[in-house]
């Protein structure tokens, strides 16, 4: 019997809550992205702005291997370890540039990511998987969707067990997410060029990723744009305030094909400009700037290092466990 049984019992409820359900899922989180944050959150979130505190002085190397191991901390230990890494880093935002309009946009982001990952995998989540990560439990029926939801590949019962196994891994999600993003604000193109040029990473992917680092606010500043121009030849006009948010939704949708076309446009100027400052007519190159290590990069060496025990410490002691993910 599930705890809302009363309510699927009924079949024009069933349907209704279902699809209620459904949309919630689904709409929710592009509502969060599209209302609260916008695209000018995400141009807040993408794009690199010159600071003076301690994150913009770390080199772009340590950054680099900070969210590696994040990364593979938050994936190979028990979930709560991951949120608790989430709710660490967050408040390294207030440091940046305009810090708390930052960290309310990427609070924004991470709630609309937890909300999306565990709905995104709760109700795909098949019984062997639970049975894998909830060994030997009694499984509570939250929901059961009508029999033609499984062509959507919904499994026919929804529990509780795997909404928890949905929210344990958005937070492995949460993690990654908010210390990628502090490298991609706080860190030039320029100096990480130099410090790939050091390594001897291959030019050609060096210029590949830089070249996507460059692209990414722009992509959003042209969305935003052609919005504007879409709002201003009255898309949504006079509409009541509940529905203009769908208008925005629908003008972004409709903004994607403007804003790759000047993409197209500009990658153009783009291979020009590399053409004349030389790009790859040596196999090296020189720098007149080193992007040296400083007493905040040893710092962040030993925060790395304590992460990397702990990894090793939390397998030892039975809190390492990988999520097995949804799929083949």
């Amino acid at each position: 019997m599930g705890i809302l049984a009363p309510l699927y019992e009924n079949p024009i409820t069933q349907e209704i809550i279902s699809w209620y359900l459904f949309f919630f899922g689904v709409s929710l989180p592009i509502v969060l992205i599209f209302w609260l944050i916008g695209l000018k959150g995400f141009i807040e979130l993408t794009r690199f702005e010159t600071g003076n505190t301690f994150l913009y002085k770390l080199n772009p190397l340590t950054k680099i291997l900070f969210g590696i191991v994040v990364m593979t901390v938050a994936s190979t230990t028990i979930w709560w370890i991951g949120a608790i890494l989430t709710v660490a880093i967050l408040p390294l935002y207030l440091t940046l540039n305009n810090g708390v309009r930052k960290f309310n946009y990427v609070l924004l982001l991470t709630f609309s990511s937890i909300v999306g990952s565990t709905w995104a995998i709760a109700p795909y989540t098949p019984p062997y998987i639970l049975q894998e990560v909830f060994p030997n439990q009694h499984y509570i029926t939250v929901w059961v969707w009508p029999s033609y939801f499984s062509v959507m590949g919904y499994v026919p019962i929804l529990t509780l067990q795997a909404i928890i196994y949905g929210l344990q891994t958005a937070f492995r999600v949460t993690a990654t997410l908010v210390s990628a993003l502090l490298l991609v604000v706080s860190t030039s193109v320029s100096d990480l060029f130099r410090m790939f040029t050091k390594i001897k990473v291959p030019l050609a992917v060096t210029f590949s990723v830089l070249v996507g680092l460059r692209t990414i606010p722009k992509v959003f500043e042209l969305l935003d744009t052609s919005l504007k121009m879409q709002m201003l030849r009255g898309l949504g006009y006079g509409k009541p305030k509940v529905i203009r948010v769908f208008y925005y939704i629908y003008g972004a949708f409709m903004a994607i094909i403007p804003a790759m076309v000047y993409l197209f446009r500009g990658s153009k100027s783009l291979a020009i400009s590399a053409d004349t400052r030389a790009f790859r007519a040596y196999p090296t190159r020189t720098s007149m700037k080193e992007v040296p290590f400083t007493r905040y990069d040893y710092i962040m060496f030993g925060v790395i290092v304590a992460l990397i025990v702990l990894d090793v410490v939390a397998n030892i002691v039975g809190f390492g466990r990988s999520v097995p993910y949804v799929g083949l």
